[in-house]
């Protein structure tokens, strides 16, 4: 008789993170591997993706990188193919890469462009689209053909944001009455068109086992300035700011059978910010 801790397990299952190089891409490759999974690290940045990688294979887990493009409709299908190659099967599918302007002091000491909606850069709107839309759909696309494949089965889970579900405060990056930079109309766009695209995938693969959900985190800290934390928290129920660990257990749970009867929802961990 199986336990409730059994329906977490992922042994004998494969997956694929997008940004898996990223700050929540590696929580994710992490998580998922500690819970038996095989993983593949996809990124476009190739060395931090084979570094993830490597340290999660010095930790006894199974895990190859794949330099990914998600724009890119043979770079989609090459991931599939090297998957396929190493694994010889595709489960899971986390859909974390995307564009995303950060306001963490990295981000700020490269100079951040203030995103300002009336005179926002065509180019700029066009290759957010290409990346955290039109990537989204590519991916999905060609990886979704080895669940069909192998018995309709898996688990797809897309990576939205609460900027997805209500606009964006700009008040928040604003620091002793100066501002620092405005969140660009892209990125609430195309995370509420992460939201129709899930809903879509789960509706039309109704009769399948393919299970189709969003995870919507909230903000995650990394060494901000102390005024950018103290405008965050101050809108949410909790108070802070996520650690970046804090949206694993989530994602576990939409991975695994232990969201076996989900599919087509959302779910939100952001410390209370959407709720009031």
């Amino acid at each position: 008789m199986s336990t409730i801790f059994d329906k977490f397990s992922l042994k004998d299952r494969v997956a694929v993170v997008t940004g898996g190089a990223g700050q929540l891409g590696r929580e994710f490759c992490r998580t998922l591997a500690e819970a038996g999974a095989a993983v593949v690290v996809a990124d476009l940045a190739a060395g931090p993706a084979e570094e993830t990688a490597r340290a999660l294979g010095a930790a006894g887990h199974r895990a190859m990188s794949f330099p990914l493009n998600v724009a890119d409709p043979a770079s989609c299908a090459a991931l599939v193919e090297a998957t396929l190659d190493a694994f010889g099967r595709l489960d899971i599918l986390v859909n974390s890469a995307a564009l995303d302007p950060k306001f963490d002091p990295e981000a700020l000491a490269r100079g951040l462009t203030p995103g300002a909606f009336e005179d926002y850069p065509l180019e700029q709107w066009r290759a957010a689209l290409d990346v955290n839309l039109t990537g989204m759909f590519l991916v999905t696309q060609a990886c979704v053909k080895p669940m069909l494949a192998q018995g309709k089965k898996g688990s797809i889970i897309n990576i939205c944001s609460t900027y997805g579900l209500n606009g964006p405060d700009q008040r928040i990056y604003i620091k002793d009455g100066k501002r620092l930079a405005y969140k660009p109309v892209y990125y609430t766009v195309t995370k509420a068109g992460v939201l129709g695209f899930t809903k879509y995938l789960a509706a039309y693969y109704m009769g399948t086992e393919i299970r189709v959900n969003a995870l919507t985190p909230g903000g995650v800290y990394n060494n901000h300035d102390e005024t950018f934390v103290a405008n965050y928290s101050a809108k949410t129920i909790l108070g802070r700011m996520a650690r970046k660990d804090e949206m694993n257990g989530a994602l576990l749970f939409l991975a695994s059978d232990a969201s076996s009867y989900m599919t087509g929802g959302n779910l939100i961990v952001d410390g209370g910010w959407t709720a009031w």
